[in-house]
């Protein structure tokens, strides 16, 4: 009982004393808090009275910076402001120094004016006086005029009226015959322009139709290895020559050219089956008339395969289709066949060519004027085993084999053995002239060429006066240098017309030949 009454006055004291603390406390903590809140309000208002003061300063800072700026602002807008002003005071000057030059101008410009006005009047007063001068004269050559007439009908026996007819008559034939030389001369330059148009035609042909000239002898020669095989090739007591001679229709030539053998024949294909022949035999090494025999039939066979091959190539090449294998045949033996030099298998494809690009550029019709050039000069292939013209040869053989009649007119037309009926005989004749005719592709043209050159200047130079003269244009043109000294302007027309007549007279040549007679005076003199 002791212990719990003990325990329950220990229990509040303790209790007092807890509460006793715990006021002392929270007053302790009131007084304690309340010098921290005063101690933090004394460093706030510190605090806030730096901050004030710092913004102070940094606001004078830029009230000072802005004045600055403002000043510097007001500076540079009063410079632009002067710079502008004097800029527009110096425009206005330059204005007023143009007003100024303007009236000037104005001012002289109304004296040049006055003054042109003054002349005008003077030289109208003057227009006034001459006026009346003239038409006074006029006056008096009426009357002068009347006497004349007077006088000339007196003299004349005619009345005016029959002598204006007289004179009406005169000059109405003195106009005809002008217009009689006019007409020539529009003849004469049409034929000119025709004369052109067709040059322009045929060149543009011959340039399209690019082909080799080649040259071609009635010779052959074979090579031997050495100078014994001659001996061979002769045989005993010439057994050997006269059986290859016989065999092949040739003529063997065995001279001291040094291991060479010549093959002669004017047919084309007996030289080629001959010189084939003889190369075989010399690499065979076998010579008897019994192999030679052997070799030239064989060998003959394959002639004629390849000269029909050459028929058909040609006609491929020529784009001309629907000939009778005869006539191909023919047509190939043409490779074997030369006229002055030319081959005339190359002369006809080009003969084909030319022609059909002639019938291309004038509109006429391209496949006659091909078959045409392709086949006028088929007869030559045949001429040494058939009489008669390599003309009427092809005609018989181009009837005979169902050719069309505008075709056989073509070959039959192209020597001029009949006359011309078609537009296209007459390009297949133009066609083989350009080919057979142009420079190098014949020997004797190419020769009579060089001659026609050399005479046209040796007849130039035999005139008087004549300093130098030169053919040019494949002779179709010469000029000539005179002397000035000795020629004048007036000899010139004439010694040009006189070398035009001595060529006319001594010459024989296709087409016109100009004549350009130059004469040049040089005058010179020397600066000391």
């Amino acid at each position: 009982m002791q212990i719990n009454s003990l325990l329950a006055f220990a229990t509040v004291d303790t209790i007092f004393l807890l509460a006793g603390a715990l006021i002392f406390g929270g007053i302790l903590g009131f007084f304690v808090n309340k010098f921290i809140d005063k101690k933090n309000f004394n460093k706030n208002k510190l605090t806030a009275t730096k901050v004030l003061e710092e913004a102070y300063s940094e606001a004078k800072t830029v009230k000072k910076e802005a004045i600055l700026e403002a000043k510097e602002e007001i500076q540079q807008l009063r410079s632009d402001i002067d710079k502008e002003v004097k800029d527009r005071r110096i425009e206005i000057q330059k204005a007023e120094d143009r007003l100024v030059q303007r009236e000037e101008f104005i001012d002289k410009k109304e004296l040049n004016l006055d003054k042109k006005t003054e002349q005008i009047e003077n030289q109208k007063l003057d227009i006034e006086n001459l006026k009346l001068k003239l038409e006074k004269e006029i006056e008096e050559e009426k009357e002068v005029k009347l006497k004349i007439i007077d006088e000339l009908e007196k003299v004349s026996n005619l009345k005016q009226e029959d002598a204006k007819q007289l004179l009406i008559q005169e000059i109405t034939e003195d106009a005809r015959r002008d217009s009689v030389k006019f007409v020539n001369e529009i003849e004469e330059k049409a034929k000119n322009e025709a004369v052109k148009k067709a040059q322009n035609i045929v060149s543009l042909a011959i340039q399209k139709c690019a082909t080799d000239v080649t040259s071609e002898t009635t010779v052959s020669v074979v090579s031997i290895p050495n100078d014994d095989m001659k001996g061979r090739i002769i045989g005993r007591e010439g057994r050997n020559i006269r059986a290859i001679e016989s065999a092949m229709g040739v003529d063997l030539i065995v001279d001291d050219t040094p291991e060479a053998i010549t093959v002669s024949c004017f047919d084309p294909v007996r030289r080629e089956i001959a010189r084939l022949s003889l190369e075989k035999l010399i690499l065979d090494g076998r010579i008897h008339p019994t192999r030679i025999e052997e070799i030239v039939e064989k060998v003959t066979k394959d002639v004629d395969q390849t000269i029909k091959q050459a028929g058909e190539n040609a006609i491929e090449e020529a784009s001309v289709f629907g000939i009778h294998p005869e006539l191909v045949k023919i047509l190939g033996r043409l490779k074997y066949r030369t006229s002055y030099g030319q081959n005339c298998l190359k002369h006809s494809l080009e003969t084909s060519f030319l022609a059909g690009l002639l019938a291309a550029e004038i509109g006429a019709d391209i496949k006659i004027a091909k078959r045409g050039g392709l086949l006028h000069d088929i007869g030559k292939a045949l001429d040494h085993e058939v009489e008669g013209t390599h003309v009427s040869i092809g005609v018989d053989y181009a009837k005979r084999y169902k050719e069309s009649q505008a075709v056989i007119h073509c070959i039959e037309a192209h020597h001029f053995a009949v006359e011309f009926g078609s537009v296209e005989a007459v390009l297949v004749q133009v066609a083989d002239a350009i080919s057979s005719s142009r420079p190098g592709a014949r020997r004797e043209t190419l020769e009579n060429y060089v001659k026609r050159l050399e005479k046209l200047e040796q007849i130039s130079n035999s005139f008087k006066g004549v300093e130098k003269s030169f053919a040019i244009q494949a002779g179709r043109e010469v000029r000539i240098l005179v002397k000035p000294n000795e020629i004048n302007d007036e000899t010139a027309h004439f010694l040009a017309k006189d070398i035009a007549k001595k060529i006319e007279d001594e010459m024989e040549y296709p087409g016109q030949i100009k004549v350009n007679v130059i004469r040049e005076s040089r005058f010179s003199a020397t600066a000391k």
